[in-house]
């Protein structure tokens, strides 16, 4: 048996979390898939679904009748969200991201942002890198500009940038900077709700505009309103280059899928400079 047929084989009887196989399908994240299944949603070969359950490819896995099947190709898309959509996968809810942006395959968004903001956010079908995007542990970046309704004075920016007591816990130093008279440019490294509305709330402020203009690496740039676009190879290599630093990997296939192509793409002189 040659070596890509053994690993072909590995794969498809490789067991893993059933909560795991449908974050990797691109159903849904992990959190939501165990709600799924502690709703009795799931069914794993027409049973019932139990939590922790572990299954492989060869196992028959459906929920609400729809039979899931893991997705080969890793998909990361850079979405500009306009305001009134909401970072949702609900089907019932008719403001919801992925009807809006109605996208070939099933992807859902990494994170959230608040229905009256609007800027950047990903999706993806690779539940592997959800979590370490968002965990507040890594530290990774996300830049805002934000338009509030009294004037941006020093005193505001040190107070901001020093932590404000919110949600009963003091928020994470972060770097803030005054970009005109009722306007701040903030960058966070934790993803607390609303944050930084209720940050400004607390120290007597209106949110008036928030625009998100990156995560980590991947900017708005040439992003209009409504408008998305898949990630460069560049930024997916810079990407997982951050990911590799951080407390849990981004493992299984996508990120072994990523690096096998990145290395043909070396060998083939395609690579990154």
């Amino acid at each position: 048996m040659g070596d890509e047929t053994k690993r072909i084989k590995n794969q498809i009887e490789e067991n893993i979390r059933l909560n795991k196989f449908l974050s990797d399908a691109g159903y849904c994240s992990r959190r939501e898939a165990d709600r799924l299944i502690d709703a009795g949603k799931v069914m794993v070969n027409y049973k019932p679904a139990l939590m922790g359950q572990k299954v492989s490819e060869r196992d028959i896995v459906t929920v609400n009748g729809h039979k899931i099947t893991r997705e080969e190709e890793q998909i990361i898309i850079a979405f500009n969200k306009p305001v009134g959509v909401e970072c949702t996968t609900d089907s019932k809810n008719p403001d919801n991201i992925v009807d809006y942006i109605g996208y070939e395959k099933r992807i859902y968004p990494i994170g959230r942002l608040d229905k009256n903001s609007q800027g950047l956010i990903l999706l993806t079908n690779d539940g592997s890198i959800v979590n370490n995007i968002l965990k507040a542990s890594n530290c990774h970046e996300k830049e805002y500009i934000v338009t509030v309704d009294k004037p941006v004075t020093d005193s505001f920016l040190s107070a901001m940038s020093n932590g404000v007591k919110i949600l009963d816990k003091v928020t994470r130093k972060c770097k803030v900077s005054k970009v005109s008279k009722h306007t701040f440019c903030i960058i966070l490294t934790q993803g607390l709700n609303r944050q930084i509305r209720r940050m400004c709330e607390a120290l007597g402020y209106e949110v008036k505009d928030l625009l998100r203009v990156r995560v980590m690496n991947i900017t708005l740039d040439g992003l209009k309103d409504g408008q998305y676009r898949k990630l460069t190879d560049q930024e997916l290599n810079e990407l997982y280059d951050q990911l590799k630093d951080s407390s849990a990997l981004p493992g299984g296939k996508y990120q072994e899928q990523w690096a096998a192509t990145q290395d043909n793409r070396t060998r083939h002189g395609k690579g990154k400079k």
